[in-house]
């Protein structure tokens, strides 16, 4: 076995778990607070995506303000998925959201592609040479992208637990009534909780594409690992959703040269069926939700 190619597919699985956590987060926050998962996360990461793209090129090629745009953008996409379609199924079976989750989804996509097509698309970023670490080949996009994704895991952990915002999040997904009967603003906590996770959502999406391409099924794509993620990790927990992400994409990575690139995707999901089968609750064994 050639130690330097394993330590090199462990770095990028590091990298792809890292771009996974994004929306597994998102997820995990929306399923905590909302009670449904929603299927419509992939797509809202596309948006964000071809979002940075056109912002990235429309303000002179700043990446930074690419970024921005694209968060911005899906965060109000989300909020938008909020105010016309999902706050109406609040109080009803989870069923109905998930299904129009998945209706919004497919919109999404088809938007998409009948405006912008099917082209693979790519960030305007400049080539830089790897360097060598150890046995380690590191590109330093990688490792913007691993610091881009820390640095909004760990604001989206203060957020929840440390800011009022993050309490009164944590109290309506408890109890609804009780904290409608506290005063609290159930509606302007879960436009706040959609905006983060429309955020974090296309971020997610935006460091995918600048790790890869962007096309109209990358969001399809990510949300699977994403969903696998979150089951992994135990259901409704932010820590779980990450360590399930991170654990997924360095698995899939480790397995290329085994299984190859087309088919590594099927050992998250093995993953994911093991962990079902022999620990239910996940990871982290964590009966509360975004507490």
């Amino acid at each position: 076995m050639d130690f330097a190619l394993f330590a090199n597919l462990a770095f990028n699985g590091l990298i792809e778990g890292a771009v996974i956590a994004l929306p597994a987060v998102a997820l995990t926050l929306v399923f905590g607070v909302m009670g449904f998962p929603n299927a419509s996360t992939g797509d809202v990461m596309t948006a964000g995506a071809y979002a940075a793209q056109t912002g990235q090129i429309a303000m002179a090629g700043s990446i930074v303000a690419g970024v921005i745009v694209g968060s911005v953008a899906s965060a109000l996409l989300a909020l938008v998925f909020y105010l016309c379609v999902f706050r109406f199924f609040q109080g009803r079976p989870s069923m109905y959201a998930l299904v129009a989750s998945i209706g919004l989804a497919f919109a999404t996509r088809s938007t998409l592609t009948f405006f912008l097509g099917y082209d693979q698309r790519v960030f305007p970023i400049p080539l830089t040479r790897a360097f060598s670490f150890g046995p380690l080949r590191i590109v330093p996009s990688d490792l913007y992208i691993l610091a881009t994704s820390v640095g909004a895991i760990v604001l989206v952990f203060l957020l929840l637990y440390v800011t009022p915002l993050g309490r009164r999040m944590r109290a309506v997904a408890d109890n609804p009534d009780l904290a409608r009967s506290c005063g609290i603003s159930s509606h302007r906590v879960l436009s706040a909780m959609w905006l983060i996770a429309g955020a974090v959502t296309g971020l997610g999406g935006i460091l995918f594409g600048i790790k890869t391409v962007i096309t109209p099924l990358m969001g399809w794509e990510a949300l699977l690992p994403a969903f696998a993620a979150m089951i992994l990790g135990g259901i409704g927990n932010p820590a779980g959703a990450i360590a399930g992400a991170l654990t997924i994409g360095i698995a899939q990575e480790l397995s290329t040269p085994f299984v190859g690139f087309t088919y590594k995707i099927g050992v998250g999901f093995a993953i994911m069926v093991l962990a079902l089968v022999l620990r239910p609750s996940g990871l982290f064994n964590l009966s509360a939700r975004v507490r």
